[in-house]
């Protein structure tokens, strides 16, 4: 009994094997198929899944550029967020998790010149604020916010004075350009000692404004004006005309000219009555350059005239760095400002019609031409330079000016398209060219020009 009892049948040993031999064989059969089928596909979808995800990534932060050298840590640099450009030490290893989901950059590099001072003591922008020698306030004041700038000639003055009555001391900074070298002149007039006076002989507007306007000069000024000095203003209120520009959003403007009474040389500035801003000129198919709704570009729309322009403080802080430094008559900067109008120049530039002016036109470096005698305020004609002695003179040098001007033109547009050509980074978003000087304007008129 005890033997038959502890003893287990032969059978019983023979089926149970099979049984784990078949569960062992599906269990490899399902894993061989899971490595050639499933697992690829797997792969496969997770890897298109990230390829995705970081192809999205790119595009989003966007625009970046790689130039550097083919290795895997330059490269990675290249292509991180715009946000983390500039970002290169990792969050510390004992930070919390919400804190080292901040990632860290280093403080931004030291203005070129200060690398030895201390960053708490840069100053790296001034304004023109005259300082008193021994007061001192407790509070320094606001100031005036914006800047009238112009070039000016002693036999202007009344004109200038009429000008610079038009803008609240207050609200003003005003510096005046001397061409001609005389400033005791201007002290008599209640403005004059308040105003800053620049010196330098039969030198132009342009000259000047390089040299003495630096962005981080007039960094302070919401709005600079840069004006002639031969500007009628009976119809212009300043603050009424800077409201209508931060309504417009306008970068770039000047005031609309009376067609009666002042000298015209592009049609797209001659004031409209029934509008309060327009933005582009419309023309018949037999002008010189046809203008309608489809034009985007000078003369037809996104351009001032030089006489009397007015930047916002970031459009002249590109505006600026456009002018070059040895082409003092500035032809053919008027086409090319649209660039400055920090957007669609189209839309960001604009003629202002409800606050105009009256452009007297008076040659104020070189004499006069012989066909056109001007009047100075004490109703003399005015056609030589201080020093010339005779009128075939004043016409020799008033011609060499037109002729230095027309050269300045071609410079600067080869040196726009030799710049545009060398930059590889750099994209024309207009594609525009300077026309040549005899049809600078829509009207068909010859261009006559300071």
């Amino acid at each position: 009994m005890g033997t038959i009892s502890a003893s287990r049948p032969k059978s019983n040993l023979i089926q149970a094997r099979p049984c784990r031999l078949i569960s062992t064989v599906e269990r490899k059969s399902g894993e061989t198929k899971w490595r050639k089928v499933f697992r690829p596909s797997f792969l496969a979808c997770t890897g298109i899944f990230i390829g995705f995800v970081f192809f999205c990534n790119l595009v989003v932060n966007e625009p970046y550029t790689y130039t550097g050298p083919w290795n895997v840590s330059a490269l990675m640099d290249s292509i991180k967020p715009a946000a983390y450009s500039n970002c290169t030490c990792a969050p510390p290893e004992d930070s919390d998790r919400r804190n080292r989901s901040q990632v860290q950059c280093p403080k931004p590099a030291k203005r070129p010149g200060t690398e030895t001072l201390p960053q708490g003591i840069v100053e790296a922008t001034t304004d023109l604020e005259l300082r008193h020698l021994w007061k001192r306030k407790a509070k320094e004041p606001v100031g005036p916010q914006n800047l009238l700038a112009m070039a000016v000639g002693l036999k202007q003055k009344k004109t200038v004075d009429k000008i610079i009555q038009k803008f609240p001391a207050e609200n003003f900074t005003f510096m005046l350009f001397h061409y001609d070298g005389k400033v005791d002149g201007w002290m008599d007039l209640k403005w004059g000692p308040q105003a800053i006076h620049v010196i330098a002989a039969n030198q132009t507007k342009w000259w000047f404004a390089k040299r003495f306007l630096h962005p981080d000069v007039v960094a302070k000024y919401n709005y600079i004006f840069l004006w002639d000095e031969d500007l009628g203003v009976e119809h212009f209120h300043v603050n009424r005309y800077l409201g209508i520009m931060q309504d417009e959003g306008l970068e770039i403007s000047q005031p609309a000219l009376d067609s009666k009474l002042s000298e015209v040389h592009h049609r797209l500035t001659v004031r409209q009555p029934k509008v309060r801003v327009h933005k582009r000129l419309m023309t018949g198919a037999g002008s010189v350059k046809s203008c309608d709704n489809s034009s985007t570009g000078p003369p037809c729309t996104g351009w001032v005239e030089m006489m009397a322009p007015v930047f916002s403080r970031a459009a002249w802080r590109c505006t600026w760095h456009l002018i070059q430094n040895d082409l003092v008559h500035a032809w053919g900067l008027d086409f090319k400002l649209g660039y400055c109008a920090q957007g669609v120049r189209s839309e960001k530039v604009g003629i202002i019609d409800s606050e105009y002016i009256i452009h007297e036109g008076i040659p104020s470096l070189g004499g006069e031409s012989k066909d056109k005698t001007a009047k100075t305020d004490s109703g003399n004609s005015t056609t030589l330079l201080e020093g010339s002695t005779t009128d075939s003179e004043a016409v020799d040098e008033r011609t060499e000016i037109r002729l230095r001007s027309k050269a300045e033109l071609h410079d600067f547009s080869r040196r726009w398209k030799r710049a545009a050509g060398s930059d590889p980074d750099w994209r024309d978003p207009y594609e525009v060219t300077i026309p040549p000087e005899d049809d600078h304007d829509a009207t068909g008129n010859r261009v006559r020009r300071r």
